[in-house]
Formats: structure tokens, C-alpha cells, sequence
């Protein structure tokens, strides 16, 4: 063993890339139908550590391809590419209710790469490893520019793709908790969409003054994106997740202002009060929170909104809608009626005669938060609603493959589907 421990070679390429780019692992120099198992570690920002780790066997030729060879058991199973990353969990003993999430853009995910001997499960830390290497994962691509605004009193981040321009613009919603949550919006960007993040639940002003944002907010937001030097005024789409879905068709359909290209909504509804703005529709779930469930100590939201109205007072009439629209969907969503809202908007459609511009992706066993591909999947973690400030469990729903697999096809659907209606064609953007 020696011999073995002092030769072999791990390899990681490319070593250094976008959070949704594909890398490949491959063991070379071990004896032929050697047992090992390879394991990847990320320590978070906020110092939890998280693991994942797969049981490979070496072919005839002394080597392990983990995007050709099948895991034979660990976090994930089976011939997957890139299950060391989307299979990341707690390491043994951590808090409960986490979930991953990027904060500094600037910085990359760093995740360590190990090989160890035999098949293990655990205690990883103490055993010595035969070969590492240390890979970069990176929301924000080289060339592309970070740029806080303030202007009109919004807290929000402009990012830049790298290049001339000007570039489509895009304004990227996040949901209940709150934040301003840059990852998405810096992703896009590395795909070549000047994308503004924007904190409408904790921003400064509400902050300062103690009152929600209203309409006018979500278009001063359009505003900045739309007369920006850098980009194509004309051509500016809108993104939501969850209660950003909420504010995205609002302003979609009734904004005299905002003159969309097309939307993408995650994981929401159209469900609302459609007088008023956001401080409405948290009024709407707060008189309806009789309807939340707790399982186990885990929140289910997902009734708060059901069943669908009938009223057309409490629902955006996405019938007037005159902009493609792209529905993504987890049919195991537990904190919001996605799939039944997606229903319903498809019958509203169809009856208004612009059912043509509709687009839904049903993902089967997928939950909630539905994220760029390769983040782990968090079935249920710690919350904090922006409107309540007490700390809960939401349950979100999915299982992890599944839902995986829906991140990384939705993903890839939405960068083409925003690539044709605002760039005018299914063209590809060069990283």
C-alpha cells in the first residue's frame, strides 16, 4: 500500500470554473480493482462543514472516471458527473436546519477533493489520504463587474457581463426571507445578462422608515437596468423565486412602466390581492395563516394560498399577459402551490387566447428551491420571514436526485429560453 499511496494521481478539470460548469475526477495509478473512496469537503462562510463522498472500484487499467464510472454507494450512487457537489451535506454532528448559500460573489466555493483507500463512510479527517486537489467554483466569471446601486433608494447589485455591450437586462427576484442574494444574478451575468439583484424586503429604506417598498420600487429598479449605458433598454426580462414570482407577473401584467421581454417564475404563484402592492400581499397570508401546517416541526406554507380563488380580485389576470412567460415547477413543492397556481395560469391562459406564450417545466419529486444546478439540495432548513423575524424550519420539499436533476435541466432550459427572447436568437455566450 506504500507503493500505491505514494503514486497515485487525482486530477480535477477545469480546476477552476462557473458554479454550473461540469469538472471531471479521474484517479489514475491505482492497482486494478482497487477499492477507494473519493470525498469532497466545503468549509461555508458561515464555518459549517460539508461533505460528500462516493465508493468507486479501479478498472483493469488502474483508474477511476467519475463522470464515466458508477459510484457503488456514499452520498450518491450510480454514474454521476457531478454527484460530489450536489450530494454535499452536513457533516456528522452539524446544526440542523442548514442550507447552503453563497454570500460574497468575489469569492469562490472552495471545495477539497480527496482520495482515501477502501470504501469509507466516515471519519474522514482521520485517516490519511492518498491524493487531493482543490477545486474553485465561481458565480461571477472573469471580466464580469460588480456594481453596488443606491441610486433612487434602492439596495440592489448591478452585474456586468465582461465585454463591449451593451447586454439584455434582467432584474432577479429572491423570496420571503428577505436579503439582497447575488449568486443568481451574477451567474446570469457570466452568461452574458446585465443582471440587477434586488433586495425588496430588507432594503435600506424599509429599514430606515419602517415601511414596505411599493410598485413604484420594482420600477425604479426597471428604470436603472433600463437606462443604463451598458444595456439594451429594450430588451429586459424579470426573474422570481418563490414570493418573487408574486411580484414578478404583478408588474408583468398591470406596470404601465415596466414593458417586459419576457419573465421566468420559480417556484410561485399569481395568487394575490391584485389591488395594492407587496405589503398587500403579505396582509393576504398573514389573515390566512390559520392554514399553516407544522409536521414534525417542520413548516408547510404551501396551504396558505389554496385552494386556488375563483374571486379574479385575488389572482393577477395572466390573461392580459403579452410577454412569453417560463413556469418552473417542483411537483413536490411544500411551501408554495406551485404546481395547482401553474394550472390554473395555463386555464386563464388558454381562456384569454395567449396560452402560446406560456412555457411550464414540471419537474417530478423536486421541491421548492429550485437553485442553479449542482447546489445541494436542502429538503428542509432554518427560515426567517422577512415580515415575522421568528426563526422556523420551512419544509421545501423535494428528494434529492430528482430534485437535482430539475435544477440542472431548468437551469438550462431558462439560460436558453432568456437567450432567445432577449438576445433574439438561441445564441451561445462564451464564458
Amino acid at each position: 500500500m506504500d507503493r500505491t499511496q505514494s503514486c497515485v494521481k487525482l486530477s480535477v478539470k477545469p480546476s477552476r470554473g462557473l458554479m454550473d460548469e461540469k469538472f471531471v475526477v479521474l484517479v489514475q495509478n491505482v492497482p486494478p480493482g482497487f477499492q477507494l473512496t473519493i470525498h469532497a469537503l466545503h468549509k461555508c462562510e458561515e464555518g459549517h462543514s460539508w461533505e460528500a463522498f462516493a465508493h468507486y472500484t479501479a478498472n483493469t487499467t488502474g483508474t477511476v472516471n467519475v463522470s464515466e464510472d458508477p459510484s457503488l454507494g456514499g452520498t450518491y450512487s450510480g454514474v454521476e458527473q457531478m454527484g460530489l457537489l450536489w450530494s454535499l451535506r452536513p457533516v456528522p454532528g452539524s446544526k440542523p436546519g442548514l442550507r447552503m448559500r453563497k454570500v460574497d460573489i468575489q469569492t469562490p466555493m472552495e471545495v477539497t477533493i480527496s482520495v482515501y483507500q477502501g470504501h469509507q463512510t466516515e471519519g474522514f479527517m482521520d485517516q490519511v489520504q492518498l491524493a487531493g486537489a482543490v477545486v474553485e467554483r465561481w458565480y461571477m466569471a472573469p471580466g464580469v463587474r460588480r456594481v453596488p446601486i443606491t441610486e433612487g433608494g434602492l439596495t440592489a447589485t448591478l452585474f456586468l457581463p465582461s465585454g463591449p455591450g451593451p447586454f439584455p437586462g434582467l432584474l432577479d427576484l429572491w423570496g420571503g426571507e428577505g436579503k439582497l442574494v447575488e449568486s443568481r444574478a451574477a451567474l446570469l451575468a457570466s452568461h452574458g445578462f446585465a443582471s440587477l439583484a434586488l433586495d425588496y424586503l430588507t432594503p435600506k429604506i424599509t429599514i430606515e422608515t419602517g415601511k414596505i417598498v411599493d410598485n413604484s420600487y420594482f420600477e425604479t429598479a426597471y428604470r436603472v437596468l433600463e437606462q443604463h449605458p451598458k444595456v439594451v433598454g429594450s430588451r429586459i426580462a424579470m426573474m422570481g423565486l418563490s414570493l418573487g414570482t408574486s411580484m414578478t407577473l404583478k408588474m408583468a401584467v398591470y406596470s404601465q412602466v415596466m414593458k417586459l421581454r419576457c419573465a421566468v417564475c420559480i417556484s410561485g404563484t399569481h395568487v394575490q390581492p391584485i389591488d395594492g402592492s407587496l405589503e398587500e400581499m403579505l396582509n393576504f397570508c398573514r389573515e390566512n395563516a390559520g392554514k399553516i401546517r407544522v409536521n414534525e416541526n417542520q413548516t408547510i406554507f404551501r396551504d396558505l394560498l389554496l385552494p386556488i380563488p375563483t374571486d379574479p380580485a385575488l389572482k393577477v389576470d395572466v390573461g392580459r399577459l403579452q410577454c412569453p412567460l417560463l413556469l418552473v415547477v417542483g411537483d413536490d413543492d411544500e411551501n408554495w402551490p406551485a404546481q395547482e397556481s401553474a394550472v390554473d395560469m395555463k386555464d386563464m391562459m388558454e381562456q384569454a387566447g395567449n396560452s402560446h406564450l406560456l412555457t411550464v417545466l414540471l419537474y417530478p419529486k423536486a421541491g421548492h428551491l429550485i437553485e442553479p444546478p449542482y447546489s445541494p439540495h436542502a429538503r428542509a432548513s432554518t427560515f426567517v420571514p422577512a415580515n415575522s423575524h421568528q426563526e422556523l424550519v420551512a419544509l421545501w420539499g423535494g428528494e434529492t436526485v430528482a430534485h437535482s436533476r430539475a435544477q440542472e435541466d431548468a437551469w438550462r432550459k431558462t439560460l436558453v429560453f432568456l437567450r432567445e427572447h432577449l438576445y433574439g436568437c438561441t445564441m451561445t455566450v462564451e464564458h
